[in-house]
């Protein structure tokens, strides 16, 4: 077992946690990051990614990770391959994480960059068709599926507004849901009812996703009704489902304010949480928006304030202490 010490201590590997990486490392704070279960985040499992600032071509988002890791430790940035399953926070600086390998990590400043994860159905075919006509983020990939027949699956707010943007790019949406009332704002419904591009299927629920991944991808879904228990079909080129995130925020639970969704709440405009020297950036406080460069930009920001905060430090100086409730 070892024992690693930093300046910059960084759990998560996605674009927050490497961009906070590099910002760091440029500082001088020889941040070390522990990559956790799916290293690169969620852009791993992401084929083509059109809306990344700098490329005019799509580019890959397994590539676009790789490219940001070897940004990030060309600068000084020390990566190492572990899962967090403890954090002390409480106690304050110099803040304490194990990890699953048994070694611990000691930083002055802490960034989590932990992200959340889409929740899916489990139903047969969503795994094996993932980019290959099944997504859980119209933002990121309704753009493939311009003038194509698509199908939204959820009936909260999440759903509802990944249907209304998706008429940007078809004509043809369907929103399935398995109950016969939609759980999302009301103003959102008279959107969605007022639209003409979007037909609503109520009391259904996705069975199976049918298509071929080595082929053409989905080609249709199998629905199954929840009143009368009769199998249907219905083809579709790209289905998305919307029924919620989840913040990976479970080893900061007591220690860190979080929202009824458990993202971590930080102060308005800023990645800082409740705990001097405590900075949240990307996906795991983010419940709007969630994309990679948003992500980024917030763990730039983490960097900056990890940096002032520990020259705040330095001088003998008290930063400024989060409001509890924000």
């Amino acid at each position: 077992m070892a024992t690693h010490h930093t300046r910059m201590l960084i759990i998560g590997s996605g674009p927050a946690g490497l961009t906070a990486a590099i910002y760091g490392a440029r500082a001088m704070m020889a941040p070390i990051v522990v990559q956790g279960l799916q290293p690169g985040g969620q852009l791993t499992i992401t084929t083509d990614v059109e809306n990344y600032p700098g490329f005019r071509d799509a580019v890959q988002g397994p590539w676009l990770m790789q490219e940001m890791q070897a940004q990030a430790e060309h600068v000084g940035t020390r990566m190492i391959w572990d899962t967090i399953v403890s954090v002390d926070i409480d106690g304050g600086a110099p803040f304490r994480a194990v990890g699953d390998s048994g070694d611990e990590y000691i930083g002055e400043t802490l960034v989590i960059a932990t992200g959340a994860q889409a929740k899916w159905l489990g139903a047969p075919g969503e795994q094996e068709l993932g980019g290959k006509g099944v997504s859980a983020c119209a933002t990121c990939d309704g753009f493939f599926y311009r003038g194509k027949r698509v199908a939204v699956i959820g009936g909260g707010n999440t759903a509802v507004e990944e249907a209304l943007y998706l008429t940007n790019h078809s004509d043809n949406v369907t929103l399935i849901h398995r109950r016969d009332s939609l759980r999302a704002e009301q103003i959102l419904q008279q959107r969605l009812h007022a639209s003409d591009k979007i037909n609503v299927l109520w009391n259904k629920e996705v069975v199976r996703f049918a298509g071929d991944a080595a082929a053409g991808g989905l080609t249709h879904l199998v629905l199954r009704d929840t009143v009368t228990g009769e199998d249907s079909s219905l083809e579709v080129d790209g289905a998305f489902v919307a029924i919620g995130h989840a913040p990976a925020t479970e080893l900061f639970k007591g220690q860190l304010p979080m929202d009824d969704n458990g993202y971590l709440l930080v102060e308005p405009g800023t990645p800082k949480t409740a705990v001097p020297g405590v900075f949240a950036c990307g996906d795991v406080a983010d419940h709007v928006y969630r994309q990679a460069v948003t992500a980024a930009g917030t763990g730039c920001m983490a960097a900056l304030d990890a940096e002032r905060h520990l020259a705040a430090q330095a001088i003998g100086a008290e930063p400024p202490v989060a409001a509890a409730a924000y």
